[in-house]
């Protein structure tokens, strides 16, 4: 086996300090994601970790695809009936991570979550591939099953459903927004001594402060 603590590497692509951050968390996110989603090396730029508590007060962290970013937050979409839907029902916080290690960065945001409308789950559930569509109503999200035959059989007789229409968005999916009070940027800098910014809500207005690595 890797001995994981003898693997290292020095971090040495970029520099990120007050006189290069964009004006707004949203500006800056927007401005990192399209140079991963364009960069060699990345792949899935949208994935995110997202992290949720229980009632209980147990995590749980999973990765997702995040579909909307925009001035409200980030969006992902899911079961409501699922583990991490449960988690919010509970507690609507989250916290979730961006990660790009061709460009030796990552985006940490953490904040209240709600659904999104109605509408506007429909409408992105229109764009998706209908396999995935399908899928979303066969699969009870997060709940033990037997076998791998019952995913088959019940995406075999949603085929047959919805064999001359179009698939509609199933009533127990749709989408979070995790709506940031605090967006960390950080970009990894050589011996450790990294770069960490952070925008945190503070009212109405946002305060920009560099954090020690």
């Amino acid at each position: 086996m890797t001995d994981p603590a003898a693997l290292r590497r020095s971090y040495s692509r970029g520099t990120f300090d007050e006189t290069t951050v964009a004006g707004t968390w949203l500006a800056q996110l927007l401005s990192w994601f399209d140079e991963a989603v364009t960069a060699l090396g990345s792949v899935e730029a949208n994935a995110i970790q997202v992290a949720t508590v229980d009632g209980d007060g147990h995590p749980s962290v999973r990765t997702v695809l995040a579909k909307s970013i925009d001035e409200r937050g980030v969006t992902f979409y899911t079961n409501y009936e699922s583990a991490k839907a449960r988690d919010l029902a509970a507690r609507p916080h989250a916290a979730a991570v961006f990660l790009w290690q061709a460009q030796e960065r990552q985006v940490r945001l953490s904040g209240p979550v709600r659904r999104v409308e109605r509408d506007e789950t429909e409408s992105y559930f229109a764009t998706r591939p209908r396999g995935s569509q399908l899928s979303a109503w066969a699969s009870p999200q997060s709940q033990v099953i037997v076998s791998r035959a019952v995913l088959d059989r019940e995406r075999a007789a949603l085929e047959q459903r919805f064999a001359d229409r179009d698939v509609p968005a199933p009533p127990n999916w749709g989408g979070y927004l995790i709506a940031p009070d605090s967006v960390e940027f950080w970009q990894g800098r050589p011996d450790r001594l990294h770069d960490r910014l952070r925008f945190r809500r503070d009212g109405a207005a946002w305060l920009l402060e560099r954090l020690a690595p």
